[in-house]
């Protein structure tokens, strides 16, 4: 069997200047590291790149050296998140290589659910951006406006990832039929997920249960 190689997003996070250095990249790091932490302390209304770069330890200028306005570093954070997630769930898979497509349907849900719950800024900001309020670019710094955060569709690029690895692993095509239906799933349970820990901050048992119930039903028989 052919792999299918993990699709990368269709749209990437859009820098204003990539970094070419270490050191550049380890500052870009630290920023969108500290923009999480930020996110679980302030929100995203109150989030600003001025307190980023204090959390960061870097100068206002190193931000906007890399982001227009804070909806611009929101968005590169999310389209980070969705790597790592991405590649959480590859190691899932590759560490139990006989799993069954509930199994791995569990693999896809659970990381997802475990990042929900511990990794910083990821509750509020999975894989995409909030949507923008009112003035927001221009109060938040001298940035372009967000427009090309909002033409994403984040759910498409998790279902688009997703559908990659769960045909590879599985050893099935991954063709249209799949994709579509990976795509209900995803925006099934991005839903109930969401109302699962507005239930329960950690997560309402049940209503993940369900949840896992409900993608056993709809996506099992096509993975088979």
């Amino acid at each position: 069997m052919d792999p299918v190689p993990q699709t990368r997003p269709r749209t990437q996070p859009a820098l204003r200047r990539a970094p070419v250095q270490q050191r550049s990249a380890e500052r870009l790091a630290r920023i969108l590291d500290a923009c999480a932490v930020l996110l679980d302390e302030t929100g995203y209304e109150q989030l600003s790149t001025r307190a980023v770069a204090a959390r960061a330890g870097v100068p206002i200028g190193s931000v906007y050296r890399f982001f227009g306005n804070k909806r611009a570093m929101v968005a590169a954070l999310a389209h980070r998140n969705l790597d790592r997630y991405a590649e959480r769930v590859s190691d899932r898979l590759a560490d139990a290589p006989i799993l069954d497509a509930h199994g791995a349907i569990d693999s896809v849900l659970d990381e997802f659910i475990e990042m929900k719950r511990t990794v910083p800024g990821f509750a509020l900001v999975d894989f995409g951006v909030p949507a923008a309020a009112p003035g927001e670019a221009a109060a938040d710094g001298p940035g372009e406006a967000p427009a090309e955060a909002a033409a994403e569709d984040p759910n498409r690029l998790v279902a688009e990832r997703i559908c990659a690895l769960l045909a590879t692993h599985l050893g099935r095509s991954a063709d249209e039929d799949l994709h579509r239906k990976v795509l209900v799933g995803v925006e099934t349970a991005d839903a109930l997920v969401r109302l699962a820990f507005r239930a329960d901050p950690a997560g309402d048992p049940a209503l993940v249960a369900e949840t896992r119930c409900l993608l056993y039903a709809y996506l099992a028989p096509s993975l088979s």
